[in-house]
C-alpha cells in the first residue's frame, strides 16, 4: 500500500533539492550531520514503527542512485571527454553506496524520537494501528494531494483577479497594461 504517496512530491521537492546540490557538495568537505537529541532505545523503536506504519521509505528509496547520477551528471559537465568512464565509475558508485538511505530512515527516526516523549510515541503507533489511524494512512495522502490542487487551482483563479486589479488601477492612472 502507498500510503505516503500524495506526500511524495513535497519529499520528491526536499529530495530534488538535496540531489541538486550533491555535485558541488561532492567537491566541498562533508558537512557535519545535524545535532539531534539522544532518545531511549525504546523511543527510537516506536518512532521506526510510525514510520513504518507510514511507510515513509518510499520517499527516499531512490536517494542513493539519484545522487550518484546526478552528482555523475554534474562530473560530465565539467569532464565530457570522461563520458564513457563516469558511466562505468557510477555504477561501481551506486554498487558501493547501495543500502546507504537507509541512513535517512535511521535519522528521521532519532528526530521523530526526540520530539516526541517515549510515550507519545507509543501511543501514536497505538493510534496508527486503530481503525481511524489505519483510515487516516490510507485517506490522508489524497486529502493532501486534493488539497495541494485545490490551493493550486484557487491560486491560479485568485492571480486572474489580482491582475485585473492591477490592471484596472493602472487605468486610473492613465495607463493600459
Amino acid at each position: 500500500m502507498k500510503r505516503f504517496s500524495g506526500l511524495l512530491s513535497a519529499a520528491t521537492l526536499a529530495v530534488g533539492l538535496a540531489l541538486a546540490s550533491a555535485p558541488a557538495m561532492a567537491q566541498q568537505q562533508q558537512p557535519a550531520p545535524p545535532k539531534v537529541k539522544q532518545s531511549s532505545p525504546a523511543a527510537i523503536a516506536y518512532a521506526k514503527e510510525i514510520l513504518a506504519l507510514k511507510n515513509v521509505a518510499t520517499m527516499y528509496a531512490g536517494a542513493v542512485p539519484g545522487i550518484v547520477e546526478k552528482t555523475k551528471t554534474g562530473l560530465l559537465q565539467q569532464y565530457l571527454n570522461y563520458q564513457k568512464d563516469l558511466d562505468e565509475v557510477a555504477v561501481i558508485v551506486a554498487k558501493n553506496m547501495a543500502g546507504r538511505e537507509k541512513e535517512i530512515g535511521e535519522g528521521m527516526a532519532q528526530i521523530y524520537a526526540s520530539e516526541f516523549t517515549e510515550q507519545e510515541l507509543k501511543d501514536l503507533v497505538a493510534f496508527y494501528k486503530s481503525p481511524l489511524g489505519q483510515k487516516l494512512l490510507t485517506s490522508e495522502p489524497k486529502a493532501i494531494t486534493d488539497s495541494l490542487n485545490y490551493m493550486q487551482q484557487w491560486a491560479q483563479q485568485f492571480g486572474v483577479i489580482v491582475a485585473a486589479q492591477f490592471k484596472a488601477e493602472m487605468k486610473k492612472r492613465g495607463k493600459d497594461i
